[in-house]
């Protein structure tokens, strides 16, 4: 019960809820073991006041055992507490990782890199902290406390509400004040998300802010944000320190009330000099864990909008689907509608056929949806209403893993990793030798510049492959689709990036890639898909009509529209 409560107030792993259990039965270990010395010292008292002298060598033995007790104890709760504690914050980034992968597209469309990114280094980082330092803690207090106050009552009533009830005061003002420093602990973390994301979009638009002289606008709107977020810090901070500091002032009255009640007690005959003396010392250490605990409470609200970031994660619908073999690659759009933000429709009742063995193009003019349909194929998004399949297969049903096992995709924007030229494009198939890398380049058309490189293939190109040239980059992008070889190709746009020769060479590699495969195409050079087997087009995210090149130019108004457009801007003379 204890290890599920864990797992589902801190976000933990199964792993790291049973560890912190360990942890926090440790740390109630330490509390009971501290408790000793106090009643070593109530003997210590019993005999030089009262006269009942115990044996020199009782007490040093006493003390000894006590201290060998203290140190094994410590050292089970340290390895308990610290060792979980790196085992935690690498598990629990493992599994926020393994679910990202599994989480659709539109996911990341709707959150920034940023705050992701924040998530699984920031966010975990202080759950780390406070595994350590605060939950077990806290928790093994909590057991402590009633234990122990049964004890102080059940010695004498009067005494033990004298220690207890400032005690309990102490938490309740505490618990007062949860909802106002949960409140502006969310604020200040969503700020500190907002300045994260600000800051690097303002990097990765440096050469955007400079060309146009915004370097001084963005850098004034950068410290603001920053004093603005300092200010919320303050006034965080201010909602933790004031409860703290009367619940800690609460907490310092309760020795004064013990020492009031007691005298009072003693007067009348109704306690030994030694009881007071016990309650005394009870007292105080009481408050002196408490007063650690309240800290520990404070670090358990700060970390509350980090722990709800990580369960959004863990709660995010995930695509399911089963691993399946097909047997055919035809992909059949039946009525499909979708949308990005559940409201306006992109695509709205979508009916063709992209064939096995063919190529299929998909034309139309800009924000007609032909991307939103080479993303609803792949799974990158998932469709609203009608249905797509894929050799008969509805993909809905399909696992991810099954859908990209089977495609090969060059989207527009091309996304390469700060590595090596071959890596980038062993991407395509991981156990790829480095002959079929080659291969793969060389039908790529990607040898002319990678031969002029320092280090050839083993070339680091930076970050998005900043050291190479648009059309090097898109070039790369299509080697990997050679390499994977997949049954199904979709292209997005890839001569986009691409000057005529290149285009002409890239498009006679695709001839030779195509054969027996379901090739999807789209293309703004209308010249370019005018062979195809069919072409789909796709007008205000419907289909206006499907068929060959000869066909539509007399049955479709917006396709002959488009082949007119195309042949001014080729005609066009600057």
């Amino acid at each position: 019960m204890m290890k599920e409560m864990f797992k589902k107030y801190f976000a933990l792993t199964e792993q790291g809820a049973g560890d912190l259990v360990k942890a926090t039965f440790a740390s109630l270990s330490v509390y009971i073991i501290n408790m000793f010395p106090l009643i070593l010292l109530m003997l210590m008292t019993d005999g030089l006041i009262l006269g009942n002298t115990k044996s020199g060598y009782l007490y040093i033995v006493l003390s000894v055992v006590i201290l060998i007790a203290m140190y094994i104890l410590l050292s089970i709760q340290y390895d308990s507490l610290y060792n979980a504690t790196y085992k935690e914050s690498a598990n629990l980034r493992i599994q926020i990782v393994e679910i990202l992968k599994e989480l659709p597209l539109s996911y990341f469309s709707k959150h920034d890199v940023a705050d992701i990114s924040q998530t699984v280094m920031s966010d975990v980082e202080a759950v780390e902290h406070a595994m350590s330092h605060a939950m077990a803690m806290a928790a093994g207090f909590f057991i402590f406390f009633p234990v122990f106050t049964a004890l102080l009552l059940w010695g004498n009533i009067f005494l033990g509400l004298a220690v207890i009830l400032p005690v309990l005061l102490n938490f309740f003002l505490i618990w007062l004040s949860k909802k106002m420093q949960l409140r502006e602990n969310l604020k200040y973390y969503k700020k500190l998300r907002d300045n994260s994301d600000y800051f690097q979009e303002t990097i990765e638009l440096q050469q955007d802010i400079k060309s146009f002289g915004l370097s001084e606008k963005i850098k004034c709107l950068l410290y603001k944000k920053m004093e603005e977020s300092e200010r919320m810090h303050i006034k965080a901070e201010l909602m933790v320190f004031i409860p703290v500091v009367f619940a800690g002032l609460l907490l310092q009255l309760s020795l004064a009330v013990v020492i009031i009640t007691g005298i009072t007690l003693y007067a009348a005959g109704q306690v030994t000099i030694l009881y007071l003396i016990g309650y005394i010392l009870a007292a105080m250490k009481l408050k002196e864990s408490a007063d650690g605990v309240n800290q520990n409470i404070a670090e358990l609200f700060y970390l509350d909008a980090r722990i709800n970031r990580i369960k959004e994660i863990r709660e995010t619908e995930i695509q399911k689907g089963e691993d399946t073999k097909l047997s055919g690659y035809d992909v059949v759009f039946k009525n499909v509608s979708f949308s990005y933000d559940g409201r306006t429709k992109v695509l709205d009742d979508v009916s063709f056929k992209a064939a096995q063995n063919e190529v299929t193009a998909l034309v139309g003019r800009s924000g007609c949806g032909k991307t939103s349909i080479l993303r609803l194929i792949s799974r990158l998004y998932d469709y609203d209403g009608g249905t797509i399949t894929i050799g008969g297969k509805d993909i809905k049903r399909l696992s991810t893993k099954t859908l990209f096992e089977k495609i090969s995709i060059v989207f527009q924007d091309v996304t390469l990793f700060n590595t090596s030229i071959a890596e980038n494009i062993r991407i395509g198939k991981k156990d790829a030798s480095y002959e079929e890398i080659k291969n793969a380049a060389r039908l790529a058309n990607c040898e002319e510049f990678i031969n002029k490189l320092p280090d050839g293939y083993e070339t680091v190109i930076g970050e998005n492959g900043a050291l190479l040239s648009g059309g090097e980059r898109q070039r790369l992008s299509i080697a990997r689709a050679f390499l994977k070889d997949a049954p199904i190709i979709i292209l997005d746009e890839i001569a986009a990036a691409l000057d005529v020769d290149n285009e002409k060479k890239i498009q006679d590699s695709l001839n030779k890639l195509i054969k027996g495969k379901t090739v999807l195409i789209i293309s703004h050079r209308l010249k370019s898909v005018e062979n195809a087997d069919r072409i789909v087009v796709i007008d205000n995210g419907k289909t206006d009509a499907c068929g060959k090149h000869d066909d539509l130019i007399r049955s479709s108004k917006v396709y002959a529209s488009l082949v007119y457009n195309a042949r001014l801007a080729e005609d066009f003379v600057y």
